[in-house]
């Protein structure tokens, strides 16, 4: 195997040119990619929070900017090593007839997870750096990047003889397109990558696509090479850990390419989507948060120039910090339309309004809610309803995890009890009864949040034990009693009226197997709604 020429640990040197192809000339060079983000390492790992949404972004920056082709990228998520295998193999077989078809073609592989002992770890599966490396070596694409966001994972970058800097040149005058192989990691080889709740994804990432969107754009062209990208993302992730508990983490990049033409990895100078602050706007950073409550982007905008970034249409807010308060305020990006930033329009704020998520979140990132309601509980089935199970309203309470094994997934436990009178007909003589019943279940959910975190609705699945009895009036007639286990599905809905308070509504269906004299397949449904204290 060739060793890569040059390889370098970035540090305060340089910022020059790096790579790919003008998304303008799509038409002469043909772009694939493969994306995968793992959330998971195995047993001996502690899972990740956004390694599967770094992806999804990389992903959705780079078909909407890159000029990769919706169809000529894969996404692969929280998938075993043998998946992604396929993916790439599959794109490759792509790139293949493209090449017999005499077009250039550029592969990106990117990659979000756990990294260690020199494997990339899907689950409980593995994949050796140097197995990746060697096969993007091998390709027939002509410009090849891997992009390695995981701990440790300058292990792919070590190079005999390495320099520090920032980033490596090309030169930007030739004409000569360039050929070969570009691996940037989000860390060195003895260091971990980390992850933020306040941008809801890894540093590394965050910058890397923040960049790509337009912030890394230094030289004003609307068009950002990777080199501008990567001299960003290593200077913001650089200076955002430097304060952390497991210190600064340094990006790292090695390359093997010939040629020196200048080349360009996003181009959103016809994209007509997205935010324009103007030279007027003061200077500073300003901080675009998407609905979920996490940061979407960044604009570093210097003092009397302006700024484009490429953001999806929808309601954004965005946030400026000084030195003793807030700017905030909100735009909305039409479809196809650049919305433009009027500072003036953002209001004065303590820090205690922060709409960044992660600003009031806890160590963990798991949220706790506290839930009281009444409920009513009724079986479909017209005769067991009338005699043997009636319709019941009851009285719960729940606890709920909220983004407990990832964000946007919620654990609850919850405890119902209630009664209610009935009647039976036995033999033609009516016999009232007092019906009571007591249930004990639990609940994962996957949740959707909406209109800045305010509006959240979720669906999932429920297990429940059900403990009912019949007690009759009639001191001859023995009371009764059924309990058994019930699987079923659960969906709420849930209204945030103040930073602490919510109106919850709940539907529930569930199935139950009434085994007594003979075996009958019933079902019943329980509608709910309450009133939830967010911790």
């Amino acid at each position: 195997m060739k060793p890569s020429p040059t390889m370098a640990r970035a540090g305060p040197l340089l910022t020059a040119f790096l790579l790919a192809a003008l998304p303008a000339e799509a038409a002469a060079q043909h772009r694939f990619a493969v994306f995968a983000g793992n959330d998971r390492g195995g047993g001996d790992t502690r899972p990740l929070r956004y390694a599967a949404d770094d992806a999804r972004k990389m992903h959705a920056v780079l078909t909407q900017l890159g000029g990769v082709a919706p169809d000529d990228a894969l996404l692969i998520l929280n998938q075993a090593a043998g998946e992604f295998w396929r993916a790439l193999s599959a794109i490759e077989t792509r790139i293949a007839l493209a090449r017999q078809h005499g077009e250039r073609t550029l592969l990106l592989v990117y990659y979000s997870g756990h990294a260690k002992d020199g494997e990339l770890r899907l689950g409980e599966s593995r994949i050796r750096l140097d197995e990746v490396k060697a096969r993007l070596l091998a390709g027939q694409a002509d410009i090849r990047i891997g992009v390695f966001d995981s701990c440790r994972a300058g292990a792919l970058n070590r190079t005999k003889g390495a320099r520090r800097a920032p980033a490596f040149a090309i030169e930007a005058s030739g004409s000569e397109e360039a050929r070969g192989l570009v691996m940037l990691s989000s860390a060195s080889a003895d260091e971990d990558a980390q992850e933020s709740d306040e941008i809801g994804g890894s540093y590394f990432s965050h910058y890397l696509v923040s960049g790509l969107r337009g912030d890394a754009d230094r030289s004003r062209d609307r068009r950002v090479t990777l080199s501008e990208a990567y001299a960003y993302a290593y200077a913001r992730t650089v200076a955002d850990t430097a304060e952390s508990a497991a210190g600064a983490q340094h990006p790292t990049f090695s390359y093997d390419l010939k040629g020196n033409a200048d080349l360009v990895l996003t181009d959103f100078g016809s994209r007509h989507e997205g935010i324009y602050v103007p030279g007027e706007a003061p200077a500073g950073i300003y901080y675009v948060v998407d609905s979920n409550g996490f940061i979407a982007a960044e604009i570093q905008k210097p003092a009397g120039m302006d700024r484009q970034l490429a953001l999806p249409s929808g309601r954004y807010r965005v946030r400026r910090r000084l030195a003793d308060r807030l700017r905030i305020g909100e735009i909305q990006i039409v479809a196809g339309q650049l919305a433009t930033l009027d500072e003036t329009s953002l209001r004065d704020a303590p820090f205690s309004d922060d709409p960044v998520k992660g600003a009031m979140r806890d160590e963990t990132g798991v949220r706790t809610s506290l839930g009281l309601g009444g409920l009513v509980q009724s079986f479909f089935d017209g005769p067991t309803r009338d005699g043997l199970f009636p319709p019941t309203g009851m009285l719960g309470i729940e606890l709920e995890l909220r983004d407990f094994f990832r964000r946007g997934w919620t654990w609850g436990f919850d405890f119902a009890s209630g009664s209610t009178r009935a009647k039976v007909d036995r033999y033609g003589t009516l016999l009232p009864f007092r019906f009571s019943e007591l249930t004990a279940g639990t609940a994962v959910a996957k949740e959707w949040r909406f209109g800045e975190g305010r509006f959240s609705a979720s669906a999932g699945l429920r297990l429940a034990f059900v403990l009912m009895g019949r007690k009759f009036d009639e001191p001859t007639v023995p009371d009764q009693f059924f309990a058994t286990f019930t699987p079923g599905l659960v969906g709420s809905a849930r209204y945030r009226i103040t930073k602490h308070f919510a109106m919850l509504g709940r539907g529930r269906v569930h199935y139950l197997l009434y085994n007594v004299d003979e075996n009958r397949s019933l079902g019943y449904w329980e509608l709910t709604l309450g009133v939830a204290y967010e911790f």
